[in-house]
């Protein structure tokens, strides 16, 4: 049915073969799980099978016909005998479900009554009787897949081949799509799937093809999906839970710290953070600040301000007005560099 033989495929610009001596056989009625790391290769040996591709190296023999010898010319007659399901639907938008399936008939030169009879009972082995009618953005993502698995199988095709058809799709629709597959695969169709669903591969008991930087490293009857290593966990590193508790935590501490400054007293020395006596050391004594007239004014005399303008003097503020929470806060906005300003900072009188 499916042949690979020693086929190498390389890509224009990339160093690394996307395929490297791969061979393995496909026999009629399979269904074969291809699996492996994003870039490992089963999407190159999809598109190879359907055609769109042709090996640098090797044979690829799909229903008798080695693809490279055919002709662009026999390649949509050849395709005939092949569905394809991908992950992202790839249905018309402007047309109904059941024109979405009648099309790939159309394009073929199907028989308006064969049509008629092949696209109801093609919906109603996918469980879309009924919905004819329906425009895809009516229908949910499972429905969507049915519609493009129901399209890929109206022209009862002899191989079925699906990249990730499940990917885009929530657990619970991607079981009923396994379960649609299983049935089709029992009614005859080879069904070739590439897949990363590591579950089903290992609830299903298929043939696995296990591929690896391009090269086959394994193929099992009833086998499972095999290491899962390199597939990302959802679960928190411990190292890095650690560290957000510990941030967390200190910034907590800080808060309560700076809730217990702005009372009206320090904290104890039990209490205060290890850098509290830097702040009481470097804080200044307090005194009585008089701002705007000279020392031996007794603050009764104007003060001649900028072009010759006058103001009132600033009365005296007396020690005990100023709470003790300002003089240890003042030093710490000099110890983070927010404290006094020069005299280049000033705002100078304007013109």
């Amino acid at each position: 049915m499916i042949r690979f033989e020693n086929v190498t495929k390389h890509y224009r610009g990339t160093s690394r073969p996307a395929l490297h001596e791969v061979d393995f056989e496909v026999l009629r009625g399979e269904f074969v799980f291809l699996v492996g790391a994003s870039g490992s290769g089963k999407s190159s040996c999809l598109r190879l099978i359907l055609r769109e591709d042709v090996p640098s190296e090797g044979r690829v023999v799909v229903l008798g016909r080695d693809v490279r010898t055919l002709s662009n010319r026999k390649v949509p007659y050849f395709r005939r005998h092949i569905g394809a399901v991908f992950q992202d639907f790839r249905l018309l938008p402007s047309k109904t479900v059941f024109q979405n399936v009648a099309f790939t008939l159309q394009v073929i030169g199907s028989s308006r009554a064969f049509i008629q009879q092949a696209v109801p009972e093609v919906l109603a082995l996918v469980g879309l009787a009924g919905k004819e009618k329906r425009f895809p953005h009516e229908l949910s993502g499972g429905e969507q897949q049915r519609v493009a698995i129901a399209r890929a199988l109206a022209n009862r095709p002899q191989v079925l081949l699906a990249d990730e058809p499940t990917g885009n799709l929530d657990p619970a629709t991607s079981v009923d799509i396994m379960q649609l597959l299983a049935r089709i695969n029992a009614n005859g169709t080879t069904v070739v799937m590439a897949t990363h669903e590591a579950g089903f591969v290992d609830q299903m008991k298929r043939r696995v093809i296990e591929l690896k930087n391009g090269e086959m490293v394994r193929d099992e009857r009833h086998g499972g999906y095999g290491d899962t290593s390199a597939i990302p966990s959802l679960a928190p590193e411990p190292e890095r839970g650690a560290a957000a508790v510990a941030a967390l935590t200190a910034v907590l501490e800080l808060q309560r710290e700076a809730a217990a400054m702005a009372g009206t007293s320090l904290p104890t020395e039990s209490e205060a953070p290890p850098w509290a006596g830097e702040i009481r050391e470097t804080a200044p004594e307090p005194q009585t600040v008089r701002v705007g007239a000279p020392a031996e004014d007794d603050g009764r005399a104007e003060v001649a301000g900028p072009r010759g303008l006058t103001r009132p003097p600033t009365q005296p503020v007396p020690v005990q007005d100023i709470p003790d929470v300002e003089v240890a806060e003042l030093g710490v906005a000099d110890r983070l560099g927010l404290g006094g300003r020069d005299r280049d900072d000033e705002v100078g009188p304007t013109s």
